[in-house]
């Protein structure tokens, strides 16, 4: 590796670094404002909260990491043709494959890394993000806390002290539920247990009390041992039995076999197909990318003005690749004959800038124009 390959490459890796902790951390910001009412109406505690949140990080990694590597690569190329480096190292012998080799090595290496994520983090990550939220949305006496009331499928629960083993004390529970039937639940200590129906408390040394609507008339019945089911009377369980698991959580070998799930819907199946495919396309998308911003900038003429004409190309045809990437999944999710064009997609501009990059005639023309530069 010559000393200008690594030069170029450890100001590519620093702002690399730079651009995508910038990124993620905007759209980790973003998005975990969606689940802030998880903290309000589910008792949420911060810690359980950045977990859930931190869950989405390889999720946004496989967006951010093509985009942040096109926005470094123009920037530092750019900065090393308006400082006339690029300028220096070609009047010193060097070609351009090797003056744009330094963006090529860290563009292999983000692929390898978005191959990592799309293949194993990603699904593991998200399987674990869904898992988690969903419990708290279904299973919330999970997070029950000392000295809150927290509401479950229409009980309003309070408990005074939680043990570490998982006993409760100072139980008072107030079940609405029946409007016909309003109980109040009190019981010295008891535990909360799962069963096939739902989630129950089973309390010990306690009363329910009741108050009859029509004659106002109180009851009171002390007891040993009682079970309050949280189940929601109108669902007839609180919970479903088992999650449905979305594309995105799946393995990729699940994903290319996904005909042979029986829980999967006909009308799905082309979305979890595309999403197999697209796990294996879109890290290429960082090397074409790449790709783009170099040719613009290595192949185009060394001008001591500015390269606004070069980098607003480069970002136009990078925005138009994405955005034809997108309407290209949706459109094969529903005609799978189609899924060979997201490979095209996907290895077209690898395909045509490697030619550019190593086409004679370019070469000639820019030594031209290097010569008149200077």
């Amino acid at each position: 590796m010559t000393s200008f390959t690594r030069y170029v490459l450890r100001q590519l890796i620093v702002g690399m670094v730079l651009v995508t902790a910038g990124l993620t951390c905007i759209l980790w910001l973003t998005q975990s404002l969606r689940f802030v009412e998880m903290i309000v109406n589910q008792g949420v505690s911060a810690g359980t909260f950045l977990y859930l949140t931190m869950l989405k990080l390889p999720e946004f990694l496989t967006i951010i990491l093509p985009i942040a590597l096109f926005c470094v690569t123009l920037f530092i190329y750019s900065k090393l043709v308006s400082d006339r480096e690029l300028v220096v190292m070609r009047a010193a012998g060097l070609s351009q494959v090797s003056l744009a080799k330094p963006a090529v090595i860290l563009a292999l290496i983000v692929v390898g890394i978005g191959y990592s994520l799309n293949f194993y983090l990603m699904p593991n990550s998200y399987r674990m993000f869904r898992d988690l939220q969903w419990e708290i949305r279904n299973y919330s006496h999970i997070l029950l806390k000392e000295g809150a009331f927290t509401s479950i499928a229409g009980v309003t629960v309070y408990i005074r002290e939680r043990t570490k083993d998982g006993q409760l004390h100072g139980i008072l529970a107030y079940d609405q539920r029946n409007p016909d039937k309003i109980e109040t639940w009190m019981a010295a200590k008891g535990a909360m247990v799962e069963s096939d129906d739902g989630p129950r408390v089973v309390m010990f040394n306690g009363n329910r009390q009741v108050v009859d609507p029509k004659t106002n008339q109180f009851s009171i019945l002390y007891f040993d041992q009682g079970v309050l089911d949280l189940i929601d009377l109108g669902a007839g369980t609180n919970t479903p039995k088992q999650r449905y698991r979305e594309a995105r959580e799946r393995g990729l070998s699940e994903l290319l076999n996904i005909e042979n799930e029986p829980n999967v819907s006909k009308r799905d199946i082309g979305k979890f197909t595309i999403e197999a495919h697209k796990r294996i396309t879109s890290p290429l998308t960082a090397l074409g990318f790449t790709l783009i911003a170099l040719c613009v900038l290595v192949l185009g003429s060394f001008s001591r003005r500015s390269q606004s004409k070069q980098i607003a190309a480069a970002i136009l045809i990078m925005i138009g690749l994405v955005a034809s990437s997108y309407g290209l999944e949706n459109t094969a999710a529903r005609r799978l004959n189609l899924i060979p064009l997201l490979y095209v997609h996907a290895i077209l501009p690898i395909f045509i800038c490697t030619a550019l990059l190593f086409n004679p005639f370019a070469m000639r023309r820019i030594f031209r124009k290097t010569s008149a530069a200077v």
